[in-house]
């Protein structure tokens, strides 16, 4: 869909008019295609705006996988020592790797911050021969996708930050997140 609006704002022309020409004497044609290219330039600029915000609130998921899930990983994340040589060679590391959680840490609000607490990470980097493991160490960004419900124990469901590891699969969540939420016309 985003491709499509990007691609909508590329093609359409825009017509042009004579300075004696007025709205109400152009074609019909001639308006959609102005009201079509307009409603695609707005839309294509409402996406700008929110790659840049999923760009802002990026944060670096630095953790102990708790939990492999077949869409993505729980991640206890805060441990900033991932972040050094050698382990920052690979987004993941190996749970025989030496790792401690920070402590009495506040998660920053700036863009590449350690991102603190457990999260859901998706969209994750395809590997060669190694595949993550419980207990094994990510260290990798993430951008915001909203929020993730899963069964911690038994029948106790947990609800936590869901962060993607794909720009646009971020992007294309909060379009379609405001799309829900603005009145249509």
């Amino acid at each position: 869909m985003l491709a499509a609006l990007f691609a909508s704002a590329q093609t359409n022309p825009i017509a042009t008019t004579s300075s004696s020409a007025t709205a109400s004497n152009l074609p019909t044609a001639t308006l959609q295609t102005q009201t079509q290219t307009n409603e695609s330039l707005a839309a294509a600029q409402r996406v700008e705006e929110i790659r840049a915000a999923c760009i802002q609130q990026r944060r670096l998921i630095c953790g102990k996988i708790l939990k492999v899930l077949p869409d993505g990983l729980v991640v206890d994340s805060g441990y900033s020592s991932l972040m050094r040589a050698p382990l920052n060679g690979s987004w993941l590391v190996p749970g025989t790797a030496v790792a401690t959680r920070d402590q009495n840490v506040v998660e920053s609000n700036q863009p590449d911050s350690i991102c603190i607490g457990l999260v859901f990470l998706t969209d994750l980097p395809k590997t060669k021969g190694a595949k993550p493991k419980v207990y094994d160490y990510v260290a990798i960004e993430g951008f915001p996708a909203g929020q993730y419900i899963y069964t911690s124990v038994g029948d106790v469901r947990r609800t936590v930050r869901k962060f993607t590891c794909k720009l646009t699969s971020a992007v294309k969540w909060k379009f379609e997140e405001s799309e829900q939420h603005t009145p249509s016309k």
